[in-house]
């Protein structure tokens, strides 16, 4: 079932996160994250952005949200997007669930665009943002380093309609 965050999926939402910040380089984030630090996160984030989770038997087995893209005005009808799901989740089509609600809220807020920023080599990542018509716009390359590695990021644009 998709619905809205809570608070109380704080603890829940931050083992998924740290698994993929321990375990890889998906998200450049280096240290995992405290219940207490997603917990600010969702408060600060779902005040202002839709934040969703997908919740399976009460365990959350992921989660989406958009936030602000860049700071200045002009850029406020484009967000980021962001997901993650449990590694017992993936190829279960939750992914496609989540962004297809995600996108439809940010329609419904009248976002212009949106934005996945996808570390180089996650090919499930990439293969769910352009099956939902996401278009590669940029490849940076060498932009973090994680693990002793060097890592390029692709990012991808959706304009909604």
């Amino acid at each position: 079932m998709i619905r809205e965050v809570k608070i109380e999926d704080a603890k829940d939402i931050a083992t998924v996160y740290n698994e993929y910040v321990v375990n890889s380089t998906i998200t450049f984030e280096t240290e995992p994250i405290t219940e207490k630090e997603m917990e600010r996160r969702i408060v600060t984030l779902s005040k202002t952005f839709p934040y969703f989770v997908y919740e399976e038997n009460g365990v959350i087995a992921g989660y989406c949200y958009a936030h602000q893209w860049k700071e200045k005005a002009a850029y406020q009808y484009t967000v980021e997007t962001t997901i993650y799901l449990a590694p017992d989740a993936t190829g279960k089509g939750i992914g496609t669930l989540l962004m297809h609600k995600l996108i439809e809220e940010c329609k419904q807020r009248n976002y212009h665009s949106l934005i996945a920023c996808i570390t180089q080599g996650n090919e499930v990542s990439n293969l769910l943002h352009t099956k939902l018509g996401f278009m590669q716009v940029s490849h940076y390359r060498e932009v973090g380093m994680k693990f002793g590695k060097w890592l390029d990021v692709i990012d991808y644009e959706l304009i909604l309609k």
